[in-house]
């Protein structure tokens, strides 16, 4: 089966305020759309022909806008960016942080059926609508609400500090659990790093180093979940990213009609969706024999490595889901850049670093700052993913950059790690 190609994307300043700036999320939506598509080079009248050739459809990646913003049925709202969507079958697609992967892959799927040619995806999310008490609540519905969420003040921090947890109590004695708080720290810091260099990353001015994020329990690092700090978390972020998906006659023929080589665009080589159980503690007692703590996570990776006909050694760059450094942490087993239990060791030797001076073996994690420093507009998260991979393997990443990438792989989880979904996003050869 020919595979789907990926024509182009933008996303959002992440750093934005959108409630502050008197702007609500169709403002928001007006503007990825238009900066999109001409960062792509489709027009409206080039969407009129699609559509009045039933060759174009729109998917929209979104959590929980109803609570956020008071508003559902997302699938119709690019009619209101321009006429030109009118009669364009359009849906929204919810997995809780990872909605913005199942959007894609509902894309993905569609192009590869022959059912349209080409496909417009957007995440979207806006979250500084309410007050971070309300805004975490709202979060925990993307767990077990009634069993895991109700009445506890920022749920997920304390979920993945749970994580946090597991880890120690699974490798603590061998490595020491000062060693393991230590590389989470690092992980930390190096994100933060990361997103200095990205121009769209919500905390590229702020100030993060390895002291820092250290200093746990303190005024300024104070602890949210377990032994996990606000250094150990990602942010509340408002933005939207965009992706045009592509089948290969489409793209054959934009190509043509436009001048873009085949070089400026890239293809969807494999992918991964698993589903684990939904509450923490069974997640955990199902991995109790197992060498993985996230067993489906790992699953979700290697049946992508398996589409692609790819693996481990054959990837150049990563973006992860790092919405806690525990879960970083324990995706670096996940992607086989290591053995279970010995996730320190890229960390320490550098692998997983942008930034690594060393001539060894490297696989930058996030170089684009993750969900940590570039932000975690939750539906928006899973497109961005896959729009900074696009970026690395057309060499259009500017100063975060891997030089040299060819193949890159995504990991967006939803819940506790819950769904996970995994793309794997290479150059066209």
């Amino acid at each position: 089966m020919k595979p789907v190609y990926i024509l182009g994307g933008a996303q959002t300043d992440f750093a934005r305020n959108w409630t502050k700036e008197g702007k609500t999320f169709m403002s928001m939506f007006r503007e990825v759309v238009e900066d999109g598509l001409k960062e792509v080079g489709l027009d409206y009248e080039e969407i009129k022909r699609l559509n009045k050739e039933n060759r174009i459809a729109v998917f929209v990646g979104n959590f929980d806008m109803e609570q956020y913003a008071n508003q559902g049925h997302l699938g119709a709202f690019l009619t209101e960016v321009h006429p030109s969507f009118y009669g364009v079958p359009g849906a929204r697609y919810e997995a809780a942080c990872a909605s913005g992967s199942v959007a894609i892959q509902s894309a993905h799927t569609h192009i590869r059926a022959g059912d349209y040619d080409v496909a417009i995806v957007v995440g979207i999310e806006i979250m500084k609508t309410v007050n971070s008490v309300i805004g975490g609540d709202f979060l925990g519905t993307a767990a077990y609400y009634e069993k895991e969420s109700k009445g506890v003040k920022f749920p997920f921090p304390k979920l993945f500090g749970r994580l946090a947890d597991e880890i120690i109590h699974r490798y603590g004695s061998k490595i020491g659990v000062d060693r393991i708080m230590d590389n989470l720290a690092e992980i930390s810091r190096i994100n933060y790093s990361n997103a200095k260099l990205n121009p769209l990353a919500q905390t590229r001015t702020w100030f993060m180093n390895k002291e820092q994020a250290c200093s746990r329990g303190t005024p300024n690092n104070s602890i949210v979940g377990g032994r996990l700090a606000i250094s150990d978390c990602s942010q509340v972020t408002d933005g939207a990213a965009l992706v045009v998906l592509a089948s290969y006659e489409y793209a054959k023929e934009f190509s043509k009609k436009t001048g873009r080589s085949f070089n400026q665009m890239a293809i969807i080589k494999g992918w991964g969706h698993r589903v684990a159980p939904i509450t923490f503690s069974a997640k955990i007692e199902e991995s109790k024999n197992n060498s993985f703590i996230l067993p489906w996570t790992r699953q979700a990776i290697m049946d992508a490595y398996k589409r692609a006909n790819l693996d481990i050694d054959q990837i150049d760059v990563i973006e992860t889901h790092d919405c806690f450094t525990s879960s970083e942490y324990v995706a670096i087993s996940a992607f086989g850049i290591t053995e279970p239990g010995n996730e320190y060791q890229a960390i320490e030797e550098e692998v997983i670093s942008f930034d690594n001076p060393s001539k060894k073996r490297k696989i930058p994690i996030n170089p684009s700052g993750g969900l940590m420093g570039d932000g975690h507009p939750v539906g928006a998260t899973g497109v961005r993913m896959v729009l900074d991979i696009y970026k690395q393997v057309t060499d259009q990443a500017g100063n975060y950059q891997v030089k040299g990438a060819k193949n890159g792989v995504t990991l967006n989880i939803g819940g506790s790690a819950t769904t996970s979904m995994s793309f794997v996003i290479g150059r066209i050869e």
